[in-house]
């Protein structure tokens, strides 16, 4: 993983550049000078690398790892991992059951590559019973998994992060701070607006704008990842109670919030109602933009 960093001037700002969980990043500022905007960049980039490193499925020197790979025996963990857990949780009380972050043992059966290998069901119904938030068990600093299931906090880690890089980048930089990772951002201004294109992903080009002083966007979709065999598409939304993607979900949703945890929990919980998505955000009262799916 690369950890470098790029700080470029800009005509109202600055812009620092950076990849992190597998995304391009940056930190947009203004009213900075070149030493604020240095440090707020080192502060942003650090706490997404960290947060990378702690919480990745992908690495095998963390707590996720130890946790996954316990085979059934208490593992401790600390008050961090804690946090995320509890808002795993909330996402699964608020979502009946279908935001489930034990779900990603699916990525066995399905990769979504954009060809036509979906898995047949009895690839799927192998990993089902590896399934289940309520079969944690947690008591204080520390988390049991039954042998063969494992967590996955790729739902939640990146919004999480770009809440954690803005707090850290205002403590270095009073005016106004944009935190972008991979499209899921964040920003405070002390009253100027930011103007954030969305991206029009079944063309190109802009979609729309969205005008933000304070607050967040998270967008959540398929648009990237998913299978088509016969003219049918197959979402990477999948219901973890038949490990089979979520019929007429929209193409992507995307939502602002107060913050980007809280955004990126209503867009993933919008595709998981599919056909219902834009229902879902209309009684959550949230300014928010579909695409819907070609069946749908």
């Amino acid at each position: 993983m690369s950890r470098k960093h790029m700080l470029e001037r800009l005509e109202e700002g600055w812009r620092g550049r950076f990849e992190a969980m597998a995304s391009p990043c940056e930190v947009l500022l203004r009213d900075a000078d070149h030493a604020s905007a240095k440090s707020a960049l080192e502060v942003v980039s650090a706490e997404a690398w960290r947060v990378e490193q702690n919480f990745s499925r992908y690495r095998n020197d963390n707590q996720v790892y130890r946790v996954n790979q316990a085979l059934g025996e208490w593992v401790s963990v600390d008050q961090e991992f804690e946090r995320l857990l509890d808002f795993a949780d909330t996402c699964y009380r608020l979502s009946g059951g279908l935001f489930d972050i034990t779900s990603g043992v699916l990525r066995r059966a399905w990769r979504f590559d954009g060809s036509d290998n979906v898995p047949d069901q009895a690839q799927i119904e192998r990993l089902l019973p590896l399934i289940g938030w309520h079969r944690i068990e947690r008591r204080q600093g520390a988390v049991r998994l039954p042998a063969g299931m494992e967590i996955d906090f790729g739902g939640i880690g990146k919004e999480y992060a770009v809440d954690r890089a803005l707090q850290l980048a205002r403590r270095v930089h009073a005016g106004a701070v944009l935190v972008n990772f991979g499209g899921d951002l964040a920003c405070w201004s002390p009253g100027s607006t930011w103007q954030v294109g969305l991206e029009d992903l079944s063309g190109g080009g802009l979609a729309g704008t969205f005008e933000l002083v304070r607050g967040a966007l998270a967008t959540s979709g398929d648009s990237r990842r998913y299978l088509l065999r016969d003219g049918v598409r197959y979402s990477h939304v999948l219901d973890p109670r038949s490990g089979w993607p979520v019929a007429d979900a929209p193409h992507s949703v995307t939502v602002a919030a107060e913050h980007c945890t809280q955004a990126g929990m209503l867009s993933t919980l919008a595709l998981l109602q599919g056909a219902n998505a834009r229902a879902f955000l209309e009684g959550q009262g949230v300014r928010h933009w579909v695409l819907e799916g070609e069946q749908g």
